[in-house]
């Protein structure tokens, strides 16, 4: 892989990763309810979810899924039916004004393996991570060097920039959480969150193996 090779793929990945989705969204949640040291571990079981789907890739676990039938299918619903609870809850939670003391950051309302597995549940149920990872990491491989370090390469460049913008949905998160301690705006905000989880569910009945 060339140096050229490498940049190209940390540009398309940059502008990529920093697309509003469901990971990204489902940071900036956490940020503003539980705050920003409690949403890393959100931001871990989202980074999870994805060296796992990337590294599945790599190992050519993913293209074999893709030709099972039926498989790709149930993964859709599973992850159509996942976002759309989200939308459901974030559209129903309560409107209650978010602390944003000193203490607002140790909100121990959720534990921490319940924010993990909440984060890794987002990542792994998106089945447009598993087209992606299929089809867009094999474009930047060199038929011609061993595969395994640039495929390394890749998924590690990869995890590196989606974290960096998970920190910056997160401090986005704390900011707008000074904003949310007005019962009202809270209640806004909820109602935009939910109302977009489920517009990414549905979006997702549209995703098809190509």
């Amino acid at each position: 892989m060339t140096f050229q090779t490498w940049w190209l793929f940390v540009v398309a990945v940059f502008l990529l990763c920093g697309t509003p989705g469901p990971n990204m969204l489902h940071i900036l949640s956490r940020s503003v309810e539980m705050g920003l040291k409690r949403s890393f571990f959100a931001m871990a079981g989202c980074l999870t979810a994805l060296v796992l789907v990337l590294t599945a890739s790599a190992a050519g676990l993913t293209t074999l899924l893709l030709a099972l039938p039926g498989v790709f299918e149930v993964l859709r619903y599973l992850g159509v039916a996942y976002l759309i609870y989200l939308g459901v809850k974030a559209w129903r939670s309560d409107a209650a004004p978010v602390d944003v003391s000193s203490e607002g950051d140790l909100n121990p309302r959720q534990s921490i393996g319940r924010l993990f597995r909440g984060g890794f549940t987002i990542g792994i149920s998106n089945p447009k991570l598993i087209l992606f990872a299929a089809a867009f990491l094999p474009q930047f491989v060199h038929a011609g060097a061993p595969k395994a370090p640039q495929f390394a390469i890749l998924v590690i460049t990869f995890a590196l920039v989606e974290a960096f913008w998970y920190l910056a949905y997160a401090l986005g998160g704390q900011s707008l959480s000074r904003y949310l301690a007005i019962p009202k705006l809270r209640r806004i905000f909820n109602r935009i969150t939910g109302g977009i989880f489920v517009a990414f569910g549905l979006a997702l009945l549209k995703v098809k193996p190509g």
